[in-house]
């Protein structure tokens, strides 16, 4: 018999791999509970609606990315390092979590971020699922910001940037892309203009960015399968 803590992590980890593969709107508690193998009952055991479930959720989603995010921003990379490093991270994630979140044909080839994309699609009745998107949002701002500061420590920015604007700006570029490439459902457009886009947006200095045809995912970036391990 599952014990109350392996059913609450049961239902959040199923919460996150539904939204991904689906939305918030069109996930209910019965697919929630269908899929987790639990009752209703034990649902509102745990959580007192589908709003509270996305929150902790979030919370559950993060808890496993930030240990990803904390060793990939780890001080004995250098800033140019690091950046090259993020940007094989969110591709090399896409491709992973495509390939373990699938489970038939129609299975979007981009998840994006199920968080923030929910957040977006959130009406004006479910302030908590909008709230609790944001927060997810400001932990990626956050260190975006910290690697903008560390190029511009470095001197690898042109002119005096401001790293929290440029960590807001990269946020939502890697988002929006993200959103873009599941629309056109490709990863494709996601390899392709990452790199470039976030070396524009830094205005990292000429002399420090790759050329188009060295752009690979180093296997070393590759990221845990785990979905409950985004900034994307």
């Amino acid at each position: 018999m599952r014990n109350p803590a392996e059913t609450r992590e049961r239902l959040l980890d199923t919460a996150i791999q539904l939204i991904w593969q689906s939305n918030y709107s069109n996930v209910g508690v019965n697919d929630i509970c269908c899929r987790a193998g639990v009752t209703k009952g034990a649902f509102y055991h745990h959580f007192e609606s589908k709003a509270e479930l996305y929150c902790a959720a979030s919370q559950h989603y993060w808890e496993g990315l930030k240990k990803e995010l904390d060793e990939l921003y780890s001080p004995a990379s250098g800033s140019l390092e690091l950046l090259e490093n993020v940007i094989g991270f969110v591709t090399a994630r896409q491709a992973s979590l495509h390939a373990t979140s699938k489970e038939g044909p129609g299975q979007p080839a981009v998840v994006g971020c199920p968080f923030f994309t929910s957040g977006g699609q959130a009406g004006t009745d479910e302030e908590k699922v909008r709230l609790a998107a944001a927060e997810m949002s400001a932990k990626g701002v956050r260190y975006y910001a910290a690697l903008a500061r560390r190029l511009k420590e470095d001197g690898y920015l042109n002119g005096d940037p401001d790293p929290q604007q440029l960590g807001r700006l990269m946020q939502q570029f890697v988002q929006g892309l993200l959103m873009y490439a599941r629309v056109e459902n490709s990863l494709a457009g996601v390899s392709l203009d990452l790199r470039e886009g976030l070396y524009r947006l830094l205005d990292l200095k000429q002399a420090h960015r790759r050329a188009p045809e060295a752009t690979s995912v180093p296997a070393a970036t590759q990221p845990t399968a785990t979905p409950a391990a985004s900034t994307s």
